[in-house]
């Protein structure tokens, strides 16, 4: 292997901040890097991860372009990915494109998928809650939805404001808990 060759395996040299000293990498090469006794080959993982969307994509039925409108990216941004040229992919266009073939993956019979695929699924349900109309739903995070509007609120606030927020709120519960369960009723 020469040092022409983009498949050659390179330790990526670090600064002394911790990033590789100039700007973003040139080639693939430069995205290896050595952990320990583990060298991690980032671009030899792209290219794994685009060959296994293609064939989830090819699998469920659709083309490129489908799979880039379900999740709102451009047709582009998936033929990157799936080439294994996709090394400066946001996660957000993966996580993207993960909710369409997710989705279509579940409206598999769940016989004909393997154990592995149908676990991953199962968990996938777990860690990623529905959001929306995507086929997911936002969980609540407190438990009382009126305590998450009042944090809502007070977050929303600019610092200045939030002091007399806490105060008119602390008035209000004082108020409310001095009234008697009589005159509540009335």
């Amino acid at each position: 292997m020469g040092t022409d060759d983009p498949t050659a395996i390179r330790p990526l040299r670090l600064g002394a901040a911790g990033r590789k000293p100039d700007a973003a990498p040139t080639d693939a090469g430069a995205w290896v890097r050595k952990l320990g006794p583990a060298t991690i080959d980032w671009a030899q993982w792209m290219r794994e991860l685009g060959s296994r969307i293609r064939h989830v994509r090819e699998f469920v039925g659709l083309s490129q372009e489908q799979l880039a409108r379900l999740a709102g990216v451009s047709q582009g941004a998936v033929s990157r990915l799936e080439a294994g040229r996709g090394l400066a992919t946001p996660l957000l266009v993966l996580m993207k494109l993960n909710v369409p073939l997710v989705s279509a993956l579940r409206r598999l019979d769940p016989s004909i998928l393997n154990d592995e695929l149908r676990r991953m699924l199962e968990w996938t349900r777990n860690v990623t809650p529905p959001i929306g109309d995507m086929g997911y739903e936002v969980l609540p995070i407190t438990g009382d939805p009126g305590l998450e509007e009042l944090i809502r609120r007070y977050q929303e606030l600019p610092e200045r404001q939030r002091r007399t927020f806490l105060s008119v709120m602390g008035a209000t519960a004082a108020s409310l808990s001095s009234v008697s369960p009589a005159s509540k009723s009335k």
